[in-house]
């Protein structure tokens, strides 16, 4: 397939991917049905009657929320390969997503808000880790080890407050676990804002991200401020991976795979990759989601068991194809 069609090619996937999410489920909508009543609501004619409650106050802020999701946690991921020019760089690696797991279990269990508490604890790693780590202008070695150190601090945490869980452990381990069952037209109105940002975000800083590919010393002379662009990365890094985890959990293996995968369909101009990388995320996690929620009907598998079954043997895969930025 031409390089500069894939992205269109994954577009029409993901909408297709969307018309069967819509239409299965405990109430089986057909495809046909799905499209006239989704006119009629856009429109402004909705019927009101069980099937548009269905479609639209169920179905429709899940499938909103878990395209996403999809998209932030691969562009945070390709964000974070680019940063560190590693290839195994993810946003768990610098323990935003384990902060942001630790704060949910801490507000679960004080019984405040686990999105807030998430949301705080995501960001503040990530300064705790930025202060520790950074050494001159350069994110590199140090701030890699930093972010390591706090994120293993950051589960040993978690652990033990699951010990101390009581008769709160099964919810909240279950929500480790990573799934969208709690979806609602709020969460994916404040969900889509941060996926939406990251994209334009980085679709602006496609050429600057090209140039830091070669080296922080060969992009300064070309022009490109370079500490800017890091701070930029950092904190787009915080912020989809802290929102994507307060709201849904902890879902693995997308920020790492999906930039992986594309990069070798698309090539390394991020001009391509990252369009391709959202929809791919997107594409990614609404298909799990829709079997997570359909294979095992009625009980809900958790999306993020899921995601690491796929995810694990094809990051192998990719590790005997000797991928590099």
């Amino acid at each position: 397939m031409n390089r500069s069609a894939l992205p269109l090619a994954l577009f029409i996937a993901l909408l297709g991917v969307a018309v069967i999410a819509f239409g299965v489920g405990s109430v089986h909508i057909p495809a046909n049905e799905v499209a006239k009543r989704v006119f009629r609501a856009a429109c402004g004619r909705a019927d009101g009657d069980t099937a548009d409650q269905i479609l639209l106050g169920v179905r429709l802020p899940r499938i909103v929320l878990a395209s996403s999701v999809g998209a932030a946690l691969a562009l945070s991921g390709l964000a974070a390969q680019t940063l560190f020019r590693n290839p195994l760089a993810t946003p768990s690696i610098i323990g935003v997503s384990n902060g942001a797991a630790l704060g949910a279990v801490a507000a679960m269990l004080a019984g405040v808000a686990a999105p807030l508490g998430s949301f705080a604890a995501g960001l503040a790693v990530t300064a705790l880790v930025f202060t520790l780590g950074r050494r001159g202008t350069f994110f590199g070695q140090s701030l890699l080890l930093a972010g390591i150190a706090i994120a293993s601090l950051c589960s040993a945490l978690t652990t033990g407050a699951l010990y101390l869980a009581g008769d709160r452990l099964p919810a909240v381990i279950f929500w480790l676990m990573g799934g969208l069952w709690q979806a609602n037209g709020r969460a994916a109105l404040v969900m889509l804002p941060v996926a939406l940002g990251a994209f334009v975000t980085m679709g602006m800083l496609a050429r600057s991200l090209n140039v830091a590919l070669v080296g922080e010393t060969s992009a300064r002379d070309l022009g490109v401020n370079v500490p800017r662009l890091q701070y930029t990365l950092l904190l787009l890094i915080a912020v989809t991976a802290s929102a994507a985890v307060s709201l849904t959990g902890v879902i693995g293996f997308i920020g790492l795979i999906v930039p992986h995968l594309l990069r070798l369909a698309v090539g390394g101009d991020h001009r391509r990759l990252v369009p391709a990388t959202a929809l791919g995320g997107a594409l990614l996690l609404l298909g799990a989601d829709t079997l997570a929620r359909t294979l095992a009907a009625p009980v809900e598998i958790p999306v993020g068991i899921l995601t690491a079954l796929v995810g694990a043997p094809v990051f192998l895969w990719l590790l005997r194809r000797k991928v590099t930025l």
